[in-house]
């Protein structure tokens, strides 16, 4: 019987350098279990999208990942519909696509171990015109909050964000959104306005709690306007999802939202995804994983 095949895709700088470590762990072991590796290394992200579609097309048994969310949203826009898994050895900052199938984040060999398994789960996208994301849109503070963490050097991690979100709370204001909502149009000020695939984005940020990789329906999250103190004090709440409780947080199921704001450019999976307005719908059971 042939040997299966996969593709491992590294961002070797994703983790501040984790990335090349753990690939260099991983590629052994990979080996060792009988696995036909293809070694693969993008020297930008326009190169690593090219070699994860080529891969693809070439029919690998699996296209493998090592780097973060980033790297996963790299390769979900050349694997989405085509029945061919994606793999996850985490290495990035956030991780939050490995939180959601609870694969290992600080243990090379058992990520290895998920791999080799072969066990596959099949969950929704969601889709913008011909772009996915796996995760979260921002839409609003949140947005604005990735914009300026992504051009601040110093500090790495989870930090840069925390810090990113109290110089924004210092100028940012409430916005006037449009939202169409299947078949209803709604009209509001918000403090945010987030996209929900998954429950969590940026490091175990829950802002969507409850949404469910598999029901075909994405979780749109409203923050009305409050106070920056009050901003300040919900915003440790994201971690434990406890913030639904607050009066001024709106939830809604849909199959397809339209998203209108002025001035706010959008992120998902932590990487820019296109200024407002935006149509997002749910493409149900678009990407295998193995988990």
């Amino acid at each position: 019987m042939p040997s299966r095949e996969i593709a491992l895709l590294t961002n070797p700088t994703s983790g501040r350098g984790k990335g090349a470590k753990v690939r260099d762990r991983a590629l052994p072991r990979l080996r060792a279990a009988g696995l036909d590796v293809r070694d693969l290394q993008g020297r930008d992200a326009a190169e690593s999208r090219d070699l994860a579609r080529q891969c693809v097309a070439d029919g690998v048994d699996a296209l493998v990942i090592c780097g973060g969310d980033g790297m996963v949203h790299l390769a979900v826009q050349a694997l989405a519909d085509t029945g061919t898994p994606l793999g996850i050895l985490p290495a990035g900052t956030g991780n939050d696509v490995a939180r959601y199938f609870d694969i290992p984040r600080k243990d090379p060999d058992a990520a290895v171990d998920r791999i080799v398994a072969g066990h596959l789960r099949v969950v929704d996208l969601a889709r913008s015109g011909f772009q996915y994301f796996v995760t979260v849109l921002a839409a609003g503070f949140d947005a604005v909050v990735n914009e300026r963490a992504n051009r601040m050097t110093w500090p790495r991690g989870q930090m840069r964000y925390n810090i990113a979100t109290l110089a924004e709370l210092r100028v940012f204001e409430p916005l006037p959104y449009t939202l169409q909502l299947d078949d209803r149009q709604v009209q509001l000020e918000a403090m945010l306005v987030s996209v929900g695939n998954g429950p969590s984005f940026g490091g175990g940020l829950r802002i969507a709690e409850g949404a469910v990789l598999d029901d075909g329906l994405l979780d749109v999250v409203v923050i009305k306007p409050i106070t920056k103190p009050d901003l300040v004090r919900t915003y440790p709440k994201l971690f434990k999802g406890t913030h639904i409780h607050h009066p001024q947080y709106e939830h809604h199921l849909v199959r397809s939202v339209t998203v209108a704001a002025p001035g706010i450019v959008s992120y998902a999976d932590g990487e820019r995804f296109g200024p407002l307005p935006l149509t997002v719908e749910c493409a149900p059971g678009a990407l295998t994983v193995l988990a």
